[in-house]
C-alpha cells in the first residue's frame, strides 16, 4: 500500500518539472501530502467542528479549549474548505486554499509555515499548475482507515527519500530503517515487559534527531501493541524544518502535546533542558562536524561542567557522534526516580577514536565509570540509505540488572541479515524478524559465545606510557658537519665577521670523532675562546646539533645532575593494560628489546577504548601455494591464447 502511494505521490511531483527542479519537489509534494492526511483525519467531525465554532462566534481561547474535544484530536481546522469544496471553486483556488491552511489551529499552523506554503501557492498559481495539483492530491486516499499511523510515516520517509536522492542530498539525516528501529525497541523495553503491561502505566520517549518520527512511531506502536492502554508521551526534536513539520504532523495526528516536537539544533540550543525521560532513542547524524557551533558547545563544556551536558569532555571537531551520546545520557532520570533506558545508533568511531588524554578517551571511560553502557551490538554493513559503513547500537541504562553491573556485553550481529531483492539508496541488506528475535534473545540470555562476549568495564581501561631511552651522539667537526652548522637558522642570522670566526675555530678542532659530549663541548669551548666568540644560548645549541650524531656505541649524555638525557627520536609508547603493573609490562615487553629504556611516568596518560572487531576477529587461513599458483597459470594460459589469435 504504502508503495502505490508514494508513486502516487512521486508522479504528482514529477509533474512540477518545470518550474520546479527535483530538488524542490519536497516543498511542494510534502505539505501538501500532509494537508490531505490532516484533512480526510478531521473529515468525520469537520461538520461538528464548523458548528461549534459558529457558536462561538471567533472567540480563539474558548475554540482552543473547546475544538479540540469537537473534533476528536488535538488540533482543528474552523474553514468551510476541504478538498472537495477546494475543487468546486478552480477560479480562487489559491485564495480558498490559504484560507483553508491558515485555518488549522495554532499548534498545527507552523507546520505549513516551516514549508512557506504561501510562497509555493504563489508559484504553482503563477505557473498555472495550482488546481492541477490540488486535484492530483484529491485523489490521493490517506484516510486512517486505510492508512494506518505506521504507514503514512513509511509513506513520508519514502519520499523524502526519494526527494533527496534527487537533489543528491543525505537521506539518512532523516530517518533509520523501520527494522533496525525494531530492534532497539526491543532492547530496550526488553527488561521492562512486565512493568509496561501494567494497565495506566505512563512512560515517556524521547528522540533528539527525531528526523520524521520514525523512532517513536515505532516505539509507540510497539508498546501500545502490548498494553493498549498504556499512557505514552512522545518528546523529540529535530535541525531540519522539513523533517520537523513532518513529524510534528505525525505526532500530533497521535494525539501527543503540542509542545512535544521542537525545531532546532539539539547540540547547541536543548528545547527540553530541564526534562529527563524513561527511554532515549537516537540516531544522530555519522560524523556531523561541529565546527560552525564550536563556541557555544566550548562554553558550555567550561562553564557547565557536569552540571551541563558535555562535562567528561570534547571530541575532535570533525565528528560530533560522542556529544549526541553525551547529550542522551543528560535526558537519563536519576536512579531514585527511576533511571532510564538509552538506545542510539552511531559509526564505528566513538569506540576507538583518539588516544590516552583525549576528549573522545575521557567520554568514553566516564561512561565505563559510571556503568551506563549496557550492551553494544554491531549491525551488518549496508544497513542504511545513505551509506555503508559499520554501525553499532549502544544501549545504555543507569539501572543495570544485577548481573549486568561493572560489565558490558559486545554482540556480534554482523552476519546476521538477509539480502533484499532491491536495493534502496545503500542500503542492500535489512534484519528479518528471526534475525531480531536472534539478536534480542542473545542480548537477554547474556552468556557468553562466539557471537557475545561479555567484559568488566576495567577491561576497556588502559594507560600509555612514555618510553625513553637515552640520548647517545658522536661529534665531529668535518666540513659536511660545519656547512650544516651555517645552514641552521640561528647561526645563519650571526653577521659576517662573527661567522667568519666561527667559521675559523670549527676548521681549526682536531680531526677526530669524538663519543662523550662533554669532552668535546671542553675542546669546542676552548676554540671559540681563542676565536674570542661568546655565542648565545641558542645559537651554540644550534652549533652542538649540527656537529652531532646519533651513534649507539657513544657515551650517554647526561644533565648536570649525571641523569641521562632522552633521545626524542628513539621515544615511543606502549598502551598497558589497566590491570597489569607498570613495570612488569616494561620489564616483559620493553627491556628485552631496549636494556637501556625507562618510563617517563610524568608523561602516562589514562585512556579507554572498545576495540569490538577485535574481540570478534577470525582467523581465516590463506589458500594454499599450490592453488594460487594453478589459477595464476590458467589465467596466463587464457590470456596468451587471446594474443596468438589477435597475432592471427
Amino acid at each position: 500500500m504504502e508503495t502505490n502511494h508514494v508513486q502516487f505521490i512521486w508522479n504528482i511531483a514529477e509533474s512540477l518539472r518545470g518550474p520546479y527542479k527535483p530538488a524542490e519537489y519536497g516543498d511542494v509534494a510534502l505539505p501538501f501530502t500532509i494537508l490531505r492526511r490532516l484533512d480526510q483525519v478531521l473529515a468525520p467531525t469537520k461538520q461538528a467542528v464548523l458548528d461549534k465554532w459558529a457558536e462561538l462566534k471567533g472567540n480563539q481561547a474558548l475554540a482552543d479549549l473547546i475544538l479540540p474535544e469537537v473534533a476528536g484530536h488535538a488540533f482543528y481546522n474552523t474553514s468551510g474548505f476541504d478538498f472537495a469544496r477546494l475543487l468546486s471553486d478552480p477560479q480562487n483556488v489559491r485564495a480558498n486554499l490559504t484560507d483553508y491552511a491558515s485555518d488549522f489551529s495554532r499548534n498545527v499552523h507552523d507546520i505549513f509555515e516551516k514549508f512557506e506554503f504561501e510562497n509555493q501557492l504563489a508559484k504553482l498559481d503563477e505557473a498555472g499548475l495550482l488546481y492541477t495539483v490540488v486535484k492530483q492530491f484529491a485523489g490521493t486516499d490517506l484516510h486512517p482507515s486505510r492508512v494506518s499511523n505506521i504507514q503514512m510515516g513509511l509513506i513520508f520517509e519514502e519520499l523524502i527519500r526519494k526527494f533527496n536522492e534527487a537533489s543528491n542530498e543525505t537521506a539518512g539525516d532523516h530517518y533509520t530503517p523501520r527494522e533496525v528501529i525494531s530492534l532497539m525497541v526491543q532492547l530496550l523495553f526488553t527488561t521492562d515487559d512486565d512493568a509496561l503491561g501494567v494497565p495506566g502505566t505512563a512512560r515517556s520517549i524521547y528522540d533528539p534527531t527525531a528526523g520524521t518520527g520514525g523512532m517513536l512511531s515505532v516505539a509507540d506502536d510497539y508498546l501500545r501493541s502490548q498494553n493498549a492502554s498504556i499512557d505514552l508521551n512522545l518528546y523529540g526534536q529535530d535541525y531540519n524544518a522539513h523533517s520537523y513539520a513532518v513529524c510534528k504532523a505525525d505526532m500530533v495526528i497521535k494525539g501527543q502535546g503540542i509542545d512535544n516536537i521542537k525545531h532546532d539544533n539539539t547540540l547547541t540550543r536543548d528545547q527540553f533542558p530541564d526534562r529527563k525521560f524513561d527511554y532515549v532513542l537516537s540516531n544522530p547524524p555519522f560524523g556531523v562536524d561541529w565546527k560552525a557551533y564550536r563556541s557555544a558547545i566550548e562554553d558550555e563544556h567550561t562553564g557547565l561542567g557536569f552540571s551541563g551536558r558535555f562535562g567528561a569532555g570534547l571530541p575532535r571537531v570533525s565528528d560530533g557522534s560522542l556529544l549526541f551520546l553525551q547529550h542522551v545520557v543528560s535526558k537519563m532520570r536519576t536512579v531514585a526516580d527511576g533511571g532510564s533506558r538509552v538506545g542510539i545508533v552511531l559509526n564505528g568511531s566513538p569506540l576507538f577514536s583518539g588516544g590516552a588524554g583525549s576528549g573522545e578517551s575521557k567520554i568514553r571511560k566516564h561512561l565505563l565509570e559510571s556503568d551506563l553502557v549496557e550492551a553494544i551490538i554491531g549491525l551488518p554493513k549496508d544497513m542504511f540509505y545513505n551509506t555503508g559503513i559499520s554501525t553499532y547500537i549502544w544501549v545504555l541504562t543507569n539501572r543495570k540488572t544485577p548481573e549486568r553491573r561493572g560489565k558490558v556485553q559486545l554482540i556480534d550481529g554482523r552476519e546476521m541479515y538477509r539480502k533484499m531483492r532491491k536495493g534502496i539508496g545503500s542500503k542492500r541488506n535489512e534484519l528479518s524478524p528471526d534475525n531480531i528475535a536472534e539478536i534480542v534473545q542473545i542480548h537477554d540470555a547474556f552468556e557468553e559465545s562466539d557471537v557475545s562476549k561479555i567484559f568488566d568495564n576495567e577491561d576497556f581501561f588502559y594507560r600509555t606510557i612514555t618510553i625513553e631511552r637515552p640520548l647517545r651522539l658522536n661529534f665531529a667537526a668535518g666540513a659536511e658537519r660545519i656547512d650544516a652548522v651555517f645552514a641552521a637558522k640561528p647561526v645563519a642570522k650571526l653577521d659576517d665577521d662573527t661567522r667568519e670566526l666561527l667559521r675559523g675555530a670549527l676548521e681549526g678542532l682536531p680531526g677526530e670523532t669524538w663519543k662523550n659530549r662533554d669532552a668535546f663541548l671542553n675542546v669546542m669551548n676552548g676554540a671559540l675562546r681563542r676565536a674570542g666568540l661568546k655565542l648565545s644560548a641558542p645559537v651554540k645549541k644550534a652549533v652542538v646539533a649540527a656537529l652531532s650524531e646519533q651513534d649507539d656505541t657513544a657515551d650517554i649524555c647526561t644533565d648536570r645532575k649525571g641523569t641521562p638525557e632522552p633521545d626524542p627520536s628513539l621515544r615511543d609508547t606502549e598502551n598497558v593494560p589497566w590491570r597489569e603493573n607498570i613495570d612488569t609490562y616494561v620489564e616483559r615487553e620493553v627491556k628485552p628489546y631496549a636494556p637501556d629504556a625507562w618510563v617517563d611516568y610524568s608523561k602516562t596518560k589514562e585512556g579507554a577504548e572498545i576495540p569490538f572487531t577485535r574481540h570478534f576477529y577470525r582467523y581465516v587461513a590463506p589458500r594454499p601455494l599450490d592453488d594460487i599458483d594453478r589459477d595464476l597459470e590458467g589465467v596466463l594460459t587464457r590470456l596468451r591464447g587471446i594474443l596468438a589469435e589477435v597475432e592471427a
